[in-house]
């Protein structure tokens, strides 16, 4: 058996005992663990009201860890907001499979309140879940110069 084989087979076979001794724990330690801040609860989605076109969406997904804008090609062709150009572009989805996409449309307008902003759009042919058909990534919060509060719930543009 080679050196290092049998040296990690008397690892994990061969008990040893170790010696161990007790230290005590300094009133500095504990300030520094009472001073942790608190865990707060998971605030869930994060949906905002936008308009684009004539189409008015009551809940719209920010999704601050996607870094594209996402539009079913269902939605996209109710839109007629332009031809998509071509892409090579392929996205990994949660359940890691690969999806192809359709195009990507520049320059849409969409209106946040009293914003507009142009997005740029990956048009993907996928299940609309109708509460929340369009998703909008950090292209569009950095368009914008987002500050979202989570703990708040509020998004302010600047």
């Amino acid at each position: 058996m080679p050196g290092y084989a049998k040296f990690m087979k008397d690892l994990v076979t061969k008990k040893r005992s170790m010696d161990c001794e007790t230290i005590k724990m300094t009133h500095q330690v504990s300030a520094i663990v009472h001073s942790m801040a608190l865990k707060l609860e998971d605030p869930g989605t994060f949906t905002i009201p936008c308009t684009i076109g004539s189409a008015n969406f009551a809940k719209v997904l920010c999704d601050l860890g996607a870094s594209i804008n996402l539009m079913p090609y269902s939605m996209f062709k109710i839109l007629g907001t332009g031809k998509p150009r071509a892409t090579s572009m392929r996205l990994k989805m949660a359940d890691r499979t690969m999806k192809r996409l359709l195009g990507i449309v520049d320059d849409v307008l969409v209106r946040v309140g009293k914003f507009i902003f142009p997005v740029d759009f990956v048009i993907l042919d996928y299940e609309v879940a109708y509460e929340v058909p369009i998703i909008l990534g950090g292209p569009f919060l950095t368009t914008g110069k987002a500050l979202v509060d989570v703990e708040a719930w509020e998004l302010t543009f600047r």
